[in-house]
């Protein structure tokens, strides 16, 4: 490539920098050219993730903004390594929500979804999600997602819903999904069952009403306590320990249910705790799920007082038609007024939500649809326990335990939802059997499309004893929305055509990143799933990450009010500030992190911080085009290895070794190392130290002449060869974690047309050659050396341009030879007069001076200052140095021994002080010995 002109290269990067310009042009480039379109047929090695498909009801949350960060990064590194890379987007139908966000809507202008019928409801359903729906999807591509969004799937789309309908239809002819009465849970608030996955427990301050039930032979009564005093209504039966010697003797005989009247056994069972309250429990079968199980062993009816919308129905006797809570209150008072109520606790205990409903959810009896998980989960744990390694593989590994013990004592699965926004479930049920309505015994047929289930229906139906013609009715409900998401990984690469070329090609998918708390939710409903239809595991690895807390590290939340949002710290700093700072504060594999947030300026340090880095790369790359000839990495080519001078040996062996770890880093989702030690590399030795000792190489004085001048032309081309070397790889190693950044930078470096992207760069080989392990140590003693010599400097108070000899002494041999042929950048960067490296033998020989002296590793570092400096003033600035700094020790020292602060100050308040305190004596102690070293 021929050199580009000077001003040409210079004006390709602005003076400052401007994330949301540049940011939104790489997008759309990126986007507009199918950058991130893979072909399956094209080479490399696959590699392939399809996101956590966020709700389309949402906007994006810093959950979003960290988990979008980690996969691309994932996904980035990989497509530089040369792999075939498939990101695949798209987002969740979310039924719940959307039908409530619905509802809402036509509650507010007088009406039902009742009103509108199900197709119209549908068609206002769908024309929301073309208006509405595409908003967290928009603002994903801010992020700088480098997802294929050609291929970009929706829950509900066309492809999906036949994924759902097969797959609905293979479990039912296997048997593993039936229909039954059980008790699901129920969410009045949106009509519907949830799963249990679907419910959040609550901690609330309530009442434990205990109440006394007579023995129906007079001799006594039995006191039972309960926190849903409406329920009593529907007990058919009390329980107690069969170990329990106090009521041994009472098993079998009955009490008689106060306001009710009904007889009910007193029964025993082993689930209940002898040694709580009473050791008397009432049991109503039909409303708690422990106490259904107790009805299953002991044959008791099923009684159910309350009707789905939370009110009680007819069972409920006097009390039908109060709401749920009004009943309690009217329960509680019915039965002191009977003399029934013993006595009432305040008590704090854990109520189950409904995760959407936002209300306490309600056990019932239901006819649903369920999935017989058992044999699902059994074929998930085989895979885990394989002894060719744990399929998948979690990381970090402590969740495949979590996993697995949640696979090994599994529930069946409720999946039916009284809802209509969803994929309605492939049923139909022949209500010609049953006088034309739905009920629980009418019988029904499962199939991929109506005419199939007519076909099956008239099969069954038609003839003999079967007089009439069949009438199907499709099963109103819609299936749960985990049922869909559960198909994510192979739906979306055109399950179940076992032919689809991006099946074929990109299944299983490599990893799935997601946070730890829907491994239930999601996770194992996709490997369940997966194992059952494809006879794999849907992904290789699972990364879990943690979470993102907020300033005070408390847990982000809609109800704390707490949350932090990603599109503010977007526009303040741009995106890959943000997704940088994200990934930097990750310690280790699925551990929290906190996000640093003023909540009066919505500022953050932390991505400031990462917005300051940015900037350091843009200031640190426009010096480059200033100082490289017009030239680029390529027309410079690779510097000559025997041309090469220390500090460019030392800076290529620590770019390889970079290379190295942060490939390694990258490649086991050591993401948060990776990007920790990217940013010391680039700040401090690329920008603070390799350009600051090219600089004077980079300039060439005019007045140089013959054979000075062609050897300092020479030199200043390896400098240049150097310096474009190490940004162009550094730029294609931040690449994945500051993408729109690292991609101008690169064009403005390079000089490449605005159609070839860094994106699809080869990551840079190790150049193995160039490591060093002797040098890399021995550099590190030289920039400490050239520290302590500057703090010296400030010490003496010596001006900026002001000169001073510099004494080295060390008894290293390898060491002496460093500082030696470094001596010309030494003195660049110390502002040295002279520089001497001496062994101890030759500086006790050598005349005394006044100098100020310090210690580093085993080298003496010397700053002569007579003459230079007013010494008296110094003298009395170092005194001055030390009655301050005893002072401090005097007040710090004084606090800590207080017991009163030692002992009641928050731990983390007295380390502080017990660090300031050897902070203080350290540098009382350093400026005594200056001192001495003045001398009188």
């Amino acid at each position: 490539m021929a050199p580009l002109p000077t001003a040409a290269v210079t004006e390709a990067l602005p003076k400052s920098y401007d994330p949301a310009g540049t940011e939104s042009r790489w997008q759309q480039a990126w986007e507009s050219s199918g950058a991130f379109h893979p072909d399956p047929a094209a080479q490399g090695e696959p590699f392939s993730v399809v996101i956590p498909p966020p709700n389309v009801t949402g906007s994006l949350h810093m959950g979003h903004a960290f988990n979008t960060a980690l996969i691309d990064t994932i996904v980035r590194f990989q497509r530089l390594r040369g792999k075939n890379v498939l990101c695949l987007p798209g987002t969740d139908h979310a039924s719940i929500a959307v039908q409530t966000i619905l509802e809402k809507q036509l509650k507010a202008e007088g009406r039902g979804k009742e009103d509108l019928g199900r197709e119209a409801f549908l068609e206002k359903a769908w024309a929301w999600k073309a208006e509405s729906g595409g908003t967290i999807v928009g603002q994903l591509r801010r992020l700088g997602y480098s997802v294929d969004w050609q291929r970009e799937r929706f829950t509900l789309d066309s492809g999906c819903s036949v994924a759902v309908i097969e797959a609905f239809n293979r479990l039912h002819e296997q048997g593993l999904i039936y229909r039954g009465e059980y008790l699901v849970n129920w969410c009045p608030a949106s009509g519907s069952a949830v799963s249990d996955l679907e419910v959040e427990m609550q901690e609330v301050d309530g009442h434990l009403w205990h109440f006394r039930y007579p023995l129906s032979s007079g001799a006594g009564c039995l006191e039972v306590a309960t926190t849903r005093p409406e329920t009593l209504l529907g007990d058919t039966a009390v329980a107690v320990n069969p170990k329990d010697p106090r009521y041994a003797a009472l098993v079998g005989q009955t009490l008689t249910l106060p306001l009710v009247g009904r007889q009910i056994p007193i029964v025993a069972d082993d689930h209940v705790d002898a040694d709580f309250g009473t050791g008397c429990v009432k049991v109503t079968p039909a409303h708690d799920p422990n106490d259904f199980a107790i009805g299953q062993r002991h044959n008791l009816p099923l009684i159910t007082v309350m009707a789905k919308d939370g009110s009680m129905n007819e069972a409920a006797g006097r009390f039908a038609g109060l709401d749920r809570f009004e009943a309690r209150q009217a329960v509680v008072a019915a039965m002191e007024a009977e003399g029934c109520l013993a006595r009432v606790e305040e008590y704090r205990h854990s109520v189950p939500f409904s995760d959407r409903g936002k209300v306490p959810v309600e056990p019932l009896l239901s006819t649903q649809w369920f999935v017989r998980t058992e044999p699902l989960a059994a074929r998930c744990r085989e895979a885990l326990a394989a002894a060719a390694g744990s399929d998948p593989r979690f990381v970090p590994q402590r969740w495949s335990k979590v996993y697995r013990d949640w696979l090994t004592d599994i529930r069946d699965w409720c999946i039916s939802r009284q809802l209509w926004w969803g994929h309605r479930i492939p049923a139909w049920f022949v209500v010609s059997e049953t006088g034309g309505v739905i009920t629980d015994n009418t019988p029904y047929v499962v199939a991929r499309d109506e005419s199939e289930a007519r076909a099956k229906a008239e099969a069954q139906f038609v003839g003999g004893v079967h007089a009439h013609p069949v009438v199907l009715e499709q099963d109103p409900d819609a299936l749960d929305t985990w049922f869909s998401s559960g198909l994510w990984p192979f739906s979306t690469l055109g399950w179940p055509d076992e032919q689809a070329a991006d099946l074929a090609r990109w299944y299983p998918t490599s990893v799935l990143v997601t946070g730890f708390d829907i491994i239930f939710f999601w996770v194992a409903r996709m490997t369940m799933l997966a194992g059952a239809f494809t006879g794999q595991m849907p992904f290789k690895d699972v990364y879990i990450h943690g979470l993102v807390r907020d300033e005070q590290n408390r847990k982000m939340s809609k109800s704390a009010g707490n949350g932090i949002d990603p599109l503010l710290l977007i526009e303040r700093y741009g995106a890959d500030a943000l997704r940088f700072a994200l990934v930097r504060e990750v310690a280790g594999a699925g551990q929290d992190i906190r996000l640093d947030y003023d909540r009066k300026s919505d500022t953050s340090a932390t991505v400031e911080a990462a917005r300051n880095f940015a900037n350091k790369l843009w200031n640190a790359t426009r010096f480059a085009l200033m100082n490289l000839g017009g030239e680029t990495p390529a027309s410079l080519g690779e510097p000559d290895p025997a041309a090469l001078q220390l500090a460019d040996r030392w800076i290529l062996s620590r770019l390889a070794r970079v290379n190295r770890e942060t490939a390694e880093r990258y490649d086991s989702y050591g993401l948060g190392e990776a990007a920790k030690g990217l940013y010391e590399f680039a700040w401090n030795e690329v920008c603070d130290w390799t350009i600051e000792l090219l600089k004077r190489r980079l300039q060439v004085p005019v007045n140089l002449e013959g054979a000075a001048r062609k050897a300092a032309l020479a030199d200043q081309r390896t400098a240049r060869q150097v310096l474009a070397k190490l940004l162009g790889e550094l730029l294609v190693m931040l690449h994945p974690l500051l993408p729109h950044l690292s991609e101008e930078l690169w064009h403005g470096l390079t000089g490449e047309p605005p159609e070839t992207f860094l994106a699809l760069q080869p990551w840079p080989a190790v150049n193995v050659a160039a490591l060093d392990d002797d040098l890399e140590a021995s550099f590190a003693e030289l920039i400490e050396a050239i520290r302590v010599v500057r703090n010296l400097r400030a010490v003496a108070g010596l001006k900026p341009n002001q000169s001073a000899p510099v004494r080295f002494v060390t008894g290293r041999g390898e060491l002496a030879a460093v500082l030696q042929e470094a001596s010309a950048d030494i003195t660049a960067l110390t502002r040295a007069e002279s520089l001497v490296v001496l062994d101890p033998a030759a500086a006790e020989a050598a005349p005394g001076q006044r100098a100020l002296a310090s210690v580093s590793g085993e080298l003496q570092v010397l700053l002569p200052i007579e003459g230079l400096v007013d010494l008296d003033a110094l003298r009395g600035r170092l005194e001055k140095d030390i009655a301050k700094a005893d002072r401090e020790i005097k007040g710090l020292a004084g606090r800590l021994a207080n017991p009163n602060f030692a002992g009641k100050a928050p731990p983390e308040v007295v380390a502080e002080c017990q660090a300031n305190l050897a902070e203080a004596e350290a540098q009382a102690e350093l400026a005594r010995r200056r001192l001495a070293d003045l001398g009188a």
